[in-house]
């Protein structure tokens, strides 16, 4: 049976038809770039429900039709992202959600043996409603051969270059929470603009009622954007994403400018849990 929505109107009216059991994960699409690896990547993990928000104008494989829930949903429109995760929050009260764009991967410690509901399971026992990802960008090395800046074959990644600055509040640094930077966004900062430099997400989460998602990928429940308890360091993962390069090589105003992402600090990307719990940009916490 196909597996397809008009709207995501009725999508949120059917909620019923297609809420299963198990973790909810919803892809992002905004181009027809690594779709079907994307939402691959993602029901290798372990996810129960992917949804597909995508335009009309994009084929997916007939397999992914009938396994994916397709939404037929415009992501050029102004609040595109917020509005589609705070719909499927409205939907699916009680379920873990994680939400990425194509062409991002998640990983998290020991993804290759263990599922996401494992993981889930483990950080729902510690009291945590909500997981902090970073975004690490990948890039082809060879932008003549890969003009897009994507290749799945020889994707790189920054090794080196991420740091946190403390998150302001009212009465000073909100508890728990820091802003995260680095990578190309980071880098190239010259042509990001700066509200969109930061590469911290809470990509996976529990919905609940009231819980609304804002445009800087933050909660109105500041709870869920820490990036730990306050007794120990918890379980973080990466979502591993060719958007930033993309989009670098997609923009008049900097593909000119921009021959290589490689630099010194570049290193070949493993595709592998174990590269990213060795360079830092994942934590075990007490999960092993």
């Amino acid at each position: 049976m196909e597996r397809h929505f008009s709207s995501l109107q009725d999508f949120v009216d059917d909620s019923s038809m297609w809420l299963g059991k198990g973790a909810v994960a919803v892809v992002l699409i905004e181009d027809d770039v690594e779709v079907d690896t994307t939402l691959r990547h993602h029901m290798h993990l372990g996810f129960q429900t992917v949804l597909a928000l995508m335009p009309p104008r994009i084929d997916l494989p007939r397999d992914l039709q009938v396994t994916v829930w397709r939404i037929d949903y415009d992501m050029a429109q102004d609040g595109a992202m917020e509005t589609a995760i705070n719909s499927v929050i409205q939907a699916a009260p009680g379920r873990w959600i994680y939400y990425c764009y194509n062409s991002e991967y998640l990983f998290f410690p020991f993804c290759e043996t263990r599922t996401v509901g494992e993981m889930l399971a483990f950080h729902a026992e510690e009291r945590r409603d909500a997981m902090l990802t970073y975004v690490v960008d990948l890039y082809a090395d060879d932008l003549n051969t890969y003009p897009n800046a994507v290749s799945l074959d020889n994707a790189h990644l920054d090794r080196s270059g991420y740091y946190a600055a403390a998150r302001d509040g009212e009465g000073g640094p909100k508890e728990r929470q820091l802003n995260f930077f680095g990578g190309l966004r980071w880098r190239f900062e010259e042509h990001v603009p700066y509200t969109r430099r930061k590469i911290d997400r809470i990509s996976l989460f529990k919905a609940e009622a009231g819980l609304t998602l804002h445009e800087d990928h933050t909660f109105n429940v500041e709870e869920y954007n820490t990036f730990a308890c306050p007794w120990h360091n918890n379980l973080t993962a990466a979502v591993c994403s060719f958007r930033t390069a993309k989009a670098l090589k997609a923009n008049p105003g900097s593909n000119f400018d921009i021959d290589t992402f490689k630099w010194h600090n570049s290193a070949p990307f493993e595709w592998h849990s174990r590269q990213l719990l060795d360079l830092g940009l994942i934590e075990p916490g007490q999960w092993f």
